[in-house]
C-alpha cells in the first residue's frame, strides 16, 4: 500500500467580491482511503463538508471579499493498486463498453477525437488491440512532444498540441485521451499529485494523467512520464481539464503560483511503501469507481458543511 502526505497552499489577491469553487481536495474511492484532511481559510479552521458533482469531484464553494485570500489544504491518503500483466488486459469491443465508459468516447472541449480519428488510425490502426496499443500510444505522445512549461495557455487543445509539438502534462494527457478516443477507447483526464518525479524538474506541482478503460477497469498511464504510476494520486476526474480546475474564480483576482508538498510514508512492518517503477498494468478504479461515493461502511475519515461558505477576512495591515 502507498501513503501519502501532501499539503496545497493557494493565494490570492481578490480585487472585488468573487465566488470561488474549488477542486483540490483528495478524492475518495475504493481503491484510495482518506485518512486525515484538514482545511484553513485565512487561517481559520473549517469543517466542511465538500460538495459532490456529477464526477463526484470534491468541491469547495466559498465567498471572499476584497483582500488577501490564503485556503490551505492537507490531507494523508492510502492508495492500493491493482497489478495485471499487459499481455492479459484487452481492449472490450463497443457493444461491451459500461454504460459509464461511453461518455469518454466523445469528443470534449480540449479532447477533439472526431478530428483525430484518420491521424490515430494511421498511426496505431495497425497494432493488436490491448494494452500495448494504449502504451504505444503513450510513450508515441511523450517522444514526439516536449515539456515545456509556459508555452501553452488555458485555451491549448490536444490538436494544438500535436502541431505545437510541446507543452506541459495536461497537454501531454489531452492528446493521448483523444488519439485513444479516436480508436474508440474511453479515455479520461485525471487531475491529482505525483511523487516520484525527478527533483531536477523543479518544485511539486498539480500533475494531470490518463485513465484509461481496459478489459473491466480503469488504467493509469502518464504520458509525460514523469512519475512511476503508483505514485500518481486522485484529486479530480473528467472529460478533460475542463471538468476539474482546481480552481474557478467568479470576480477579479490575482493568483500566486500554487504550493503544493508531497511525500511518501514509508513503514514496511505497516506494509506502506514508496511508490516505486513497474513494468506491470496499474489500476485504482473499476466500474463505478470513483463516480459513486464510498460505501457507508467503508467511509473512514469525516466529510469535511454543504452550503456556500464566506471566507473569515484578514486582519487589515497596520502601517505606522
Amino acid at each position: 500500500m502507498i501513503r501519502l502526505e501532501f499539503s496545497i497552499g493557494l493565494d490570492y489577491e481578490v480585487l472585488t467580491p468573487a465566488h470561488f469553487v474549488f477542486n483540490f481536495a483528495a478524492a475518495q474511492t475504493l481503491a484510495q482511503r482518506l485518512v486525515v484532511e484538514r482545511l484553513t481559510v485565512n487561517g481559520v479552521p473549517l469543517a466542511a463538508e465538500l460538495l459532490r458533482e456529477s464526477f463526484a469531484n470534491r468541491l469547495l464553494r466559498l465567498n471572499a471579499p476584497p483582500g488577501s485570500l490564503r485556503i490551505a489544504y492537507a490531507a494523508t491518503v492510502d492508495i492500493n493498486h491493482m497489478f495485471e500483466q499487459p499481455t492479459a488486459i484487452h481492449e472490450s469491443a463497443l457493444d461491451q463498453l459500461p454504460l459509464e465508459t461511453l461518455l469518454f468516447l466523445r469528443a470534449s472541449r480540449y479532447c477533439q477525437s472526431d478530428q483525430l480519428v484518420q491521424f490515430a488510425h494511421a498511426e496505431f490502426g495497425h497494432l493488436p488491440r490491448g494494452y500495448a496499443r494504449v502504451e504505444a500510444i503513450r510513450a508515441w505522445v511523450q517522444q514526439h512532444t516536449q515539456f515545456v512549461s509556459g508555452v501553452s495557455t488555458v485555451a491549448t487543445t490536444a490538436l494544438d498540441t500535436l502541431n505545437d509539438q510541446r507543452g506541459v502534462c495536461r497537454d501531454f494527457a489531452h492528446l493521448m485521451i483523444a488519439l485513444c478516443r479516436g480508436l474508440n477507447v474511453p479515455a479520461r483526464f485525471v487531475t491529482g499529485l505525483d511523487y516520484g518525479a525527478n527533483p531536477a524538474l523543479g518544485p511539486s506541482d498539480f500533475h494531470a494523467y490518463v485513465e484509461v478503460w481496459l478489459g473491466n477497469r480503469w488504467y493509469l498511464f502518464d504520458p509525460t512520464g514523469i512519475s512511476p504510476t503508483t505514485g500518481l494520486m486522485r484529486l479530480a476526474t473528467g472529460r478533460d481539464a475542463a471538468d476539474v480546475s482546481f480552481c474557478t474564480a467568479f470576480g477579479s483576482v490575482r493568483e500566486a503560483v500554487p504550493q503544493v508538498n508531497v511525500d511518501a510514508v514509508e513503514d514496511p512492518q505497516r506494509g506502506l511503501l514508496r511508490p516505486q517503477p513497474t513494468t506491470l498494468a496499474v489500476s485504482t478504479a473499476g466500474i463505478g469507481e470513483p463516480l459513486r461515493e464510498h460505501p457507508p461502511h467503508l467511509r473512514t475519515a469525516p466529510q469535511m458543511v454543504a452550503h456556500p461558505l464566506s471566507a473569515p477576512s484578514k486582519p487589515a495591515p497596520q502601517y505606522s
